[in-house]
């Protein structure tokens, strides 16, 4: 499929939503790469909200809360697997990747104050650049009229193998058991709130990526792309 190019058109946008776990994140990058546009993992967004601001952003008071989240900027460079997230001309690395940061993000989430900040900032990107973005409510809320929607799921045993095995590779040993209850806790959360609950969109192609490897799945997008 041949790289899509800005300014030919209205700016396009192919969001990928779904529970944590899924690999999104992994897909959406190896989209973006192979179409050649940019990749936005906007649960990067809310990671670094977490791990900046903390727990404490629940109990703040609107005020406080609007102030504080004024203080951030968020940019985008590159394209494909060179795809950076800046923030405040920082970009971040494994410190926002652990479970309790994933937990705690899972909870600003739940914020109208952080959930109408980082849709104002994704907007923002996406109306300047072709892009892939992955997320929870990407293809509901952020992007209602992206050109092409898609909606991962699997098992919460399945996603859990994935995590542990993920963060074996760098070093972290989380038993399979433990993964499996922070999966369901997050998947409750996540489909329970009021504000952007997790759900596929109407037009969504919802891909079970429980017996594909991410090749599989990788596939089964282009696939529906190309038709």
């Amino acid at each position: 499929m041949p790289a899509l190019k800005p300014g030919s058109g209205p700016v396009p946008v192919i969001t990928i939503d779904g529970p944590s776990g899924v690999g999104k994140s992994t897909l959406a990058r190896l989209l973006a790469n192979h179409l050649g546009i940019a990749f936005l993992d906007t649960g990067a967004m809310f990671r670094i909200l977490a791990c900046c601001l903390g727990d404490e952003a629940a109990s703040l008071s609107p005020r406080d809360l609007q102030s504080r989240l004024s203080g951030f900027s968020f940019a985008l460079e590159g394209t494909g697997h060179q795809s950076r997230l800046l923030c405040n001309g920082r970009a971040f690395g494994s410190e926002i990747r652990t479970e309790e940061i994933a937990a705690t993000a899972s909870r600003l989430a739940t914020l109208k104050a952080v959930r109408d900040t980082l849709k104002a900032a994704q907007r923002a990107i996406g109306a300047t650049t072709p892009l892939v973005v992955e997320g929870r409510d990407m293809g509901t809320v952020v992007f209602p009229d992206a050109r092409h929607k898609f909606f991962l799921t699997a098992a919460p045993e399945i996603r859990a193998r994935r995590r542990v095995a993920q963060l074996a590779k760098n070093g972290r040993n989380v038993p399979l058991e433990q993964s499996i209850i922070q999966i369901r806790e997050r998947d409750e959360l996540d489909s329970s709130r009021v504000i952007a609950p997790l759900k596929p969109a109407p037009d969504a192609v919802i891909i079970d990526a429980g017996p594909l490897d991410i090749q599989g799945v990788l596939d089964a997008m282009l696939r529906h792309m190309g038709e």
